[in-house]
């Protein structure tokens, strides 16, 4: 077949700065896809794009191309509307883990394809396969019948859901080209188009332990995904929510289930409550559902009732143990005072250093290692209390893990107090 394009090019045009016709957009994301347009080529146009960026017309074109890769699936048989949730990732954020079950016993169906972690972010699988028996993995005709019978579903991406995304997103990892906003945007919602969701809700972090680091970029990534949505007929919501603490009082596959089902019960940490029904109210607007208070679910127990049934229906017991890890260590207040800091980053690279990440994406995690909080900013704290435990399963992992919480508690004077810094920080609607 004589192909209509020469990859060299279409680098060009984008390395010139000029825009991507659609046709050079889509000819060079079916060819990567097909393998006619090789890695180093694909890694060069991606540099371009990093460098000089793309137009909205552009960004769009390439979701729709990278979605025309795969198949789109159908939730249209449903007696429930849908709706999903993105977050852009953090540490300690087990949202989805509560999230789902609870919009589900308010109404919706909550189809929530979820990845693994990489690095110092957790994956929703990793912390839900530390659940004994749950299994990932569900074919098409198993994730409807879920849906349909219990009202939630978290399970892996098929691997026929926008392949061009899998196959650039492990090229952009390996070549410094991550951090650009339209292949970022582009790459997270083909897949959640595709995955053929009503209503969508993105939770965008920004802080040291997000991607984002700064409220102009996230804010720019999600006007970006909102139109992106928006404009393929999927009612779309962005909140920007804080990630320079982590979520919760816990980072660590096991510890996470373990919170989330305290949240469920009716308790858990506040910021964790308050994010989830933010979020939950958010999506049930979306789906039309916004007549249902989901705080009322989570007080009556039926969101727990939804919880134990979507983790049965995959294989888990919701009533079993969950792993613990063998070996554990407190990093100790080095002063009396106030805590006004707790970075996210540092204990995020803290967990994963104990086992709870990986750094490639075919390396085991230890389920019961990871991090507890016994403090958050605005917490006193006395000298020689704990601040911290650390849990990992081999005890040699525990010096790396404190040589990362270098530097990330501050400590302040007892009259001190931390400046004020809102969990839900913006909203980005069209």
């Amino acid at each position: 077949m004589t192909e209509p394009f020469a990859a060299v090019d279409v680098i060009r045009t984008k390395r010139d700065g000029t825009a991507l016709t659609d046709e050079q957009i889509d000819w060079v994301v079916d060819a990567y896809t097909r393998g006619v347009v090789a890695d180093e080529q694909m890694s060069a146009l991606a540099m371009a794009i990093l460098l000089n960026g793309m137009g909205s017309h552009e960004i769009a074109r390439w979701t729709d191309a990278m979605i025309a890769t795969g198949t789109v699936m159908d939730f249209s048989a449903l007696s429930r509307p849908t709706a999903d949730k993105h977050s852009t990732g953090g540490v300690g954020d087990k949202i989805t883990l509560p999230l789902a079950p609870l919009v589900a016993a308010c109404g919706a169906a909550v189809p929530q394809l979820s990845g693994r972690g990489l690095g110092h972010t957790g994956g929703t699988l990793d912390k839900l396969e530390s659940i004994p028996g749950w299994r990932a993995s569900l074919s098409t005709a198993q994730m409807l019948r879920q849906l349909d019978e219990v009202g939630a579903v978290i399970c892996a991406t098929g691997d026929d859901l926008a392949p061009a995304d899998r196959k650039l997103y492990a090229l952009r990892d390996v070549t410094g080209t991550v951090e650009s906003i339209p292949l970022i945007a582009s790459s997270i919602m083909s897949k959640k188009i595709a995955e053929g969701t009503s209503a969508l809700v993105l939770d965008v972090k920004v802080g040291s332990g997000a991607f984002m680091k700064d409220v102009t970029s996230a804010q720019r990534l999600a006007e970006t995904m909102v139109d992106l949505g928006t404009a393929a007929g999927v009612t779309t919501v962005a909140l920007l929510t804080d990630m320079s603490t982590p979520l919760g009082r816990s980072a660590g596959n096991a510890l996470e289930v373990a919170e989330s089902v305290e949240v469920l019960a009716g308790g858990g940490p506040p910021d964790v409550v308050d994010l989830t029904l933010a979020l939950a109210r958010e999506m049930l607007a979306a789906a039309g559902l916004d007549s249902v208070d989901p705080a009322d679910r989570l007080a009556d127990g039926s969101a727990m009732d939804a919880w134990r049934r979507m983790v049965a229906a995959q294989g888990g017991d919701p009533d079993a143990s969950l792993p613990q890890a063998m070996e554990s260590d407190e990093v100790l207040a080095a002063a009396d005072g106030v805590l006004v800091g707790l970075d996210a980053l540092s204990v995020g690279v803290a967990a994963w250093r104990l086992g709870a990440g990986r750094s490639r994406k075919e390396d085991p995690v230890s389920p019961g290692a990871g991090v507890v909080l016994h403090a958050k900013p605005g917490a006193r704290v006395r000298a020689g209390e704990p601040l911290l435990t650390l849990y990992a399963d081999d005890a040699g992992r525990f010096a790396g893990a404190r040589e990362a919480l270098t530097g990330a508690v501050t400590i302040a004077p007892a009259d001190s107090r931390p400046p004020d810094a809102p969990l839900v920080i913006d909203r980005v609607a069209r």
